[in-house]
């Protein structure tokens, strides 16, 4: 694999956290967030950072932290995903599912959608690892018992084309959060840009749909920053091998030539547990 496994300097990945969210259409990626996205991601890679405890019902050891900055008397909760606590998988490379977490972020933030948290590399109390804004989700919400809210609708579309464009092989029902002033946020995508076909999701309600104009434009933006040495193609070659990209290259054209969702394909399509 030609992935440079090495961590930037907390500088040099703020630097390339803000040159990638300036790729995307002008105002495209500002969500909203209770604070300014780039105070939030400097506090996640530059504070000082405590260990909670394990959250609950994960697959591999994800923390629960708290990141201060003593000096500008600022902090925040986030969640910690160590590269050393990966569960081994046969299907995915070992102790890199991390990088992928940070690779959908900055996807997310040159589309922009769909809403991710801000998402870090960044070393920890276990080595290096993803650090993510943590969000106060209402916990008995989750896309079983969201789908039906209309006002909702336009972003699970965009989590849906999201997900076939990263090729998620894991959008539970449970990765949907709705926080406590009723955002929609997409977390857990350390499953994605497997060379082959792995899309698993729950959200197959925009089969063959065509998909929405702006969605469509933001598409063709993005292909065209993938088909050139952009800034995009030169970060992305540090965390994904060429086969990686190439395949994310193709899902990505597909969609702008066929204009509309995919179907569901014969065989597993949706992940186990559904949420």
């Amino acid at each position: 694999m030609d992935v440079n496994n090495s961590p930037e300097l907390p500088n040099g990945l703020l630097s390339t956290i803000n040159a990638i969210r300036q790729l995307g259409r002008p105002g495209n990626n500002s969500r909203v967030l209770d604070v300014d996205a780039e105070t939030t991601l400097r506090l996640l890679v530059e504070a000082n950072l405590d260990l909670h405890g394990l959250m609950p019902w994960s697959s591999n050891y994800t923390f629960l932290v708290s990141l201060e900055d003593v000096v500008k008397r600022a902090s925040m909760l986030a969640v910690y995903k160590p590269c050393a606590g990966e569960r081994p998988l046969w299907d995915f490379p070992s102790g890199n599912l991390c990088y992928r977490e940070f690779v959908s972020y900055l996807v997310s933030q040159v589309l922009g959608w769909p809403n991710i948290p801000p998402t870090v590399l960044r070393d920890g109390p276990h080595g290096e690892g993803s650090v993510q804004l943590f969000i106060e989700a209402e916990y008995e919400a989750h896309y079983f018992n969201m789908r039906d809210t209309s006002a909702f609708t336009p972003e699970f579309r965009e989590i849906a084309l999201f997900d076939y464009i990263v090729n998620n092989a894991d959008r539970k029902g449970g990765h949907c959060l709705k926080d406590k002033q009723g955002r929609l946020w997409a977390i857990d995508h350390g499953l994605t840009f497997h060379p082959d076909y792995k899309l698993r999701t729950v959200i197959w309600d925009f089969c063959r749909e065509s998909i929405p104009e702006p969605l469509l434009e933001d598409l063709s933006l993005f292909q065209q920053l993938l088909a050139k040495n952009s800034k995009l193609q030169q970060t992305l070659r540090q965390y994904l091998n060429q086969q990686e990209i190439r395949a994310l290259k193709r899902r990505v054209d597909y969609l702008v030539s066929r204009g509309h969702f995919p179907d569901m394909h014969p065989g597993r399509n949706i992940p186990y547990p559904p949420i």
